[in-house]
C-alpha cells in the first residue's frame, strides 16, 4: 500500500514536471500559453517556477527597467446610483460624507498640488452621480486640458461612459469623441471587475456586463483613445474564472492593441457588503501577477498596485513578472475607503528607491509609457 502511494506520488510529480518543462519551453521559445497551460499555472503550487518564468518573460519585454508616473488621482464624487456589493466607496447622497466636486474645486485641487508636485497625468473616475449634466463631464476635461495643456487626462471607466451614453441619449462613440474633442488622452482600465455573468450578478448587479465592458473599450480604441485592462480577484472566483477574463483581455489586444497595461487589482473586503470575505493572500497576489505575465503575451506591460498589495509585496512582485510600480497617486480615496491601510500616495524620491532596491532602473513614464525625461 505504502509502495503504491509513493509510486503515484512519484508519477504525479513527473506529470507537473513534465507540464512545467513544456511551459518553460514555451516561454523561452516566445510561443503563446494556451488557457489549459495558464489554468495550469494557477492550480500549481511552484510559486518560485511560476515567478521564475514570469520574470525571465519581463526581462524579454522590458530588461530591466521598472516604470511609475507621478500622477495624481481625483475622485469627483462618491455619489451613485449602483449598489455595488464590494464597493465601500459609493454613497447614496444623504450621508454626511457624501459629496460631489465642482469643475472649479476640481481645478482648484489640482492647481495645489501640481506646483509641488509636477505630476504628468491626472486620472479622474467617480460615482454615477444620479443628477450631474452630460455637460459637467465634457467642460470637466476641456477645463483640466484649458488650465493644465501639458498635463495627459487619464478619465472616466467604461461604466461611467456608458452611464454617460444614457444620460445623453448618445452613441458610446459620440459621448467618446465629445471626451477626446474636449482632451481625453485615455480611460482607465476600472470597472472590469471578473467578467463571469453569475459572480458579476452577486457582486454588481446594476453594473454593465463583461460584454459592454470589452465594446466600450473597443470603441474606445478604433476611435484613437488606448486605454487599460483589469480584473478584480479575490472575491470568490475560481481559477477557470481569472484564466477566462484573461483570455477575454488578450483577445481583444489581438483585434485592436489598444490596451497600455493590464492591472490585477486584489479584493479589498473592510466596508464591503462581500459577505465571509477576507483579504488576498501574498502568495495568491504574486501568482496572479506572475500568470498574467506570461498568458498576456500581447501586453507590455503589467502594473502592480501597491495601495492593494502593500508597497513591501508591490515590491516583490517586481521580481514575479510586475514592471510598472504606478504611481505617486497624492490621495486615492476607492481602495482606502475599502479599508487599505497602505499610503494614499508616495514621493518620487521613495518610489523611485524602492525600484532601486530591487536592481531595476526608475523609469519615469507619462500615461502613454513614453519614458519622461526631466
Amino acid at each position: 500500500m505504502i509502495n503504491n502511494n509513493m509510486n503515484n506520488m512519484d508519477n504525479n510529480i513527473k506529470m507537473k514536471n513534465k507540464n512545467f518543462d513544456l511551459i518553460r519551453e514555451k516561454v523561452y521559445n516566445n510561443e503563446r500559453l494556451s488557457v489549459n497551460d495558464a489554468l495550469f499555472l494557477f492550480k500549481s503550487n511552484d510559486l518560485i517556477t511560476i515567478g521564475e518564468l514570469a520574470n525571465f518573460k519581463n526581462y524579454q519585454i522590458n530588461g530591466n527597467r521598472v516604470y511609475y508616473i507621478v500622477n495624481i488621482h481625483i475622485n469627483y464624487t462618491n455619489i451613485c446610483v449602483n449598489r455595488c456589493a464590494f464597493c465601500a466607496f459609493y454613497r447614496k447622497g444623504k450621508e454626511i460624507d457624501a459629496y460631489s466636486m465642482n469643475i472649479k474645486e476640481i481645478i482648484e485641487y489640482i492647481k495645489i498640488n501640481y506646483k509641488a508636485n509636477n505630476f504628468k497625468e491626472v486620472h479622474i473616475v467617480g460615482g454615477l452621480h444620479p443628477s450631474l449634466p452630460y455637460s459637467f463631464y465634457i467642460d470637466m476635461v476641456y477645463r483640466i486640458k484649458k488650465e493644465f495643456p501639458n498635463l495627459l487626462i487619464q478619465a472616466f471607466t467604461a461604466v461611467e461612459i456608458d452611464y454617460l451614453s444614457k444620460i445623453s441619449g448618445l452613441q458610446v462613440s459620440e459621448v467618446l469623441s465629445d471626451l477626446k474633442d474636449s482632451g481625453l488622452d485615455s480611460l482607465p482600465g476600472g470597472g472590469a471587475e471578473i467578467f463571469n455573468p453569475v459572480i458579476r450578478k452577486k457582486l454588481c448587479p446594476q453594473k454593465i456586463s463583461g460584454e459592454r465592458w470589452i465594446q466600450i473599450h473597443k470603441i474606445a480604441h478604433n476611435l484613437g483613445i488606448p486605454s487599460n485592462a483589469s480584473m478584480l480577484y479575490g472575491v470568490k472566483e475560481s481559477y477557470e474564472d481569472r484564466v477566462s477574463h484573461l483570455n477575454v483581455i488578450r483577445n481583444v489586444q489581438d483585434e485592436s492593441n489598444g490596451f497600455k497595461s493590464f492591472i490585477p487589482f486584489a479584493f479589498q473586503p473592510k466596508n464591503t457588503a462581500v459577505k465571509n470575505s477576507s483579504l488576498t493572500s501574498g502568495y495568491d497576489d504574486l501568482k496572479v501577477i506572475a500568470v498574467s505575465r506570461l498568458f498576456l503575451d500581447n501586453f507590455k506591460h503589467i502594473k502592480t498596485f501597491f495601495v492593494n498589495l502593500g508597497i513591501n509585496l508591490a515590491q516583490v512582485s517586481l521580481s514575479f513578472g510586475a514592471d510598472d510600480f504606478d504611481g505617486t497617486l497624492i490621495e486615492e480615496k476607492i481602495s482606502h475607503n475599502a479599508g487599505s491601510a497602505n499610503p494614499m500616495g508616495l514621493s518620487v524620491k521613495s518610489v523611485k528607491k524602492i525600484i532601486e532596491e530591487t536592481g531595476n532602473i526608475p523609469t519615469e513614464r507619462d500615461t502613454l509609457y513614453n519614458a519622461v525625461f526631466s
